[in-house]
């Protein structure tokens, strides 16, 4: 069973810009490039942090009185307004996945790290692409019969060696049902399992009966 690899969802020809660049320069790639955030690299391609739109903003905010004179202002908003520099205005450190991680894996270091994006480096940690939320969401489009031709063959067959034509797998927008019969009862938790770590499922319901009850320790 194979999943699918940050290389093959991230976004290669990505926007950057040096630690010098100034607000204007950052707020036009923003703009020209139609991209919500864009990573600070210095010359030899290493990324140093990410600047998003929030990141930006809190210099406009800060130069209306009625935002000048709201109480308790974050620190970080505060340094974030008199910054004129990528990078005075980044967040840093930056995130970072490698482009052979699985999607289970970047989603995971997503959620740890709060962010909604990850910077992808090669070897030598030199920027080679930019993998978001919303492409990791690109698995769930997979087509129904790509699912159930991943469990008939690779978990039922190759995996677990059952005789595919036993269970029947339907997949309807991603939810699988398994109906049919296998040899062993301590078998079905393990499919179930296995079925759940698909990409592009979302749900798995079986409806699997046993011929030989093998969890009594008779």
């Amino acid at each position: 069973m194979r999943h699918r690899e940050v290389r093959e969802l991230m976004t290669r020809e990505v926007i950057a810009v040096p630690p010098d660049a100034t607000f204007k320069d950052i707020v036009r790639a923003l703009i020209e490039h139609e991209v919500s955030a864009v990573p600070v690299v210095d010359s030899s391609g290493h990324p140093l942090g990410v600047i998003s739109e929030r990141d930006m903003l809190a210099k406009p905010s800060d130069q209306g009185e009625y935002f000048r004179s709201l109480p308790r202002r974050e620190a970080w908003g505060q340094d974030k307004a008199g910054a004129s520099r990528a990078e005075e205005l980044m967040s840093a450190p930056a995130v970072c996945a490698k482009p052979d991680w699985t999607v289970a894996e970047a989603a995971r270091l997503m959620e740890a790290q709060g962010v909604k994006r990850l910077l992808v480096v090669d070897e030598k940690d030199v920027l080679v692409g930019i993998v978001s939320r919303r492409d990791l969401l690109t698995i769930f489009l997979r087509k129904d019969d790509e699912i159930s031709h991943e469990i008939t063959g690779d978990i039922l067959d190759r995996t677990l060696q059952q005789d595919p034509t036993v269970v029947t797998v339907e997949v309807k927008d991603g939810r699988v049902e398994l109906h049919g019969t296998v040899k062993f009862k301590s078998l079905i938790p393990v499919i179930e399992r296995l079925c759940r770590t698909v990409d592009g499922v979302t749900s798995v319901a079986q409806h699997l009966g046993y011929a030989i009850d093998d969890t009594t320790g008779a």
